[in-house]
């Protein structure tokens, strides 16, 4: 286990790599390691804007901590060039892997009306990108305690609700993945593990959905109210730290009670 760390900084001096971190769930993950200690890549696919601001809060008044780089995930030259610019900026190998960039197809088809098009861009950022920055981490963080794989799942995995035929399957496959992958690293020190929101106050959440469809989720939730990005960052940073050591190879829903 890992021991250069503090209570109040548990991740200090550890360097994680946030992918889709300039917005929603990413974007508060990556705002949360930084608030633990840690230094920061955050990946972004297209709004350099975005990413920026979120470094720009991280290093407002401290030493730079956060740097932005612009990567598609399901490219694997892309991935690897994520790694290399986090290790040569931060002069440190990766100690920490969070897979947040995801896709989800806002019609919300029937799988009869899903097009191949459609199916093929879910599966290609969602598993191959997940198993692209998986196979990128197993390969190259930093072994021997302290090494973290988290990838971001869904709780509709269990669910399995119409609308839903590519997402769902492209997140139970990084479920699985995960899972597998956790076994393999015996030895390392690394653990994996998916954390698998439900609804969150996200603006891949909203799009495309009724107002009643909204209302429904909070109905359906015991807590009365959709999920906020700042219900999922919390698990991320104890599972990146050394006190969620224990827990690995573990898919865990974090959705209010709602499934």
């Amino acid at each position: 286990m890992a021991t250069s760390s503090t209570p109040s900084q548990p991740l200090q001096d550890r360097l994680a790599i946030v992918t889709g971190a300039s917005r929603g769930i990413g974007r508060a993950i990556a705002l949360h390691l930084a608030s633990l200690g840690a230094k920061v890549l955050i990946n972004y696919t297209s709004n350099s804007a975005q990413a920026d601001s979120v470094a720009a809060q991280i290093n407002a008044g401290s030493n730079a901590r956060a740097v932005t780089f612009q990567a598609d995930i399901s490219d694997p030259e892309q991935v690897k060039s994520l790694f290399d610019a986090a290790e040569s900026t931060f002069n440190s190998p990766v100690h920490i892997l969070v897979n947040s960039a995801g896709v989800l197809d806002s019609k919300y088809p029937t799988l009869a009306n899903t097009t191949v098009e459609d199916f093929d861009r879910t599966f290609s950022t969602n598993a191959r990108g997940a198993f692209l920055c998986c196979r990128e981490a197993a390969n190259r963080i930093k072994r021997g305690g302290g090494g973290r794989i988290i990838c971001l799942s869904s709780s509709l995995v269990a669910v399995l609700m119409p609308g839903y035929a590519a997402y769902v399957p492209s997140k139970a496959a990084v479920e699985t993945m995960v899972k597998i992958l956790a076994k393999e690293l015996k030895g390392t020190g690394i653990t994996a593990n998916c954390v698998a929101p439900g609804p969150v106050a996200t603006e891949m959440y909203f799009a495309g959905k009724t107002e009643e469809a909204i209302k429904k989720a909070v109905e359906y939730c015991p807590l009365g109210r959709l999920g906020q990005t700042e219900d999922v960052a919390p698990l991320v940073g104890f599972l990146a730290s050394d006190a969620g050591e224990w827990v690995n190879g573990q898919v865990i829903r974090v959705n209010g009670g709602s499934i």
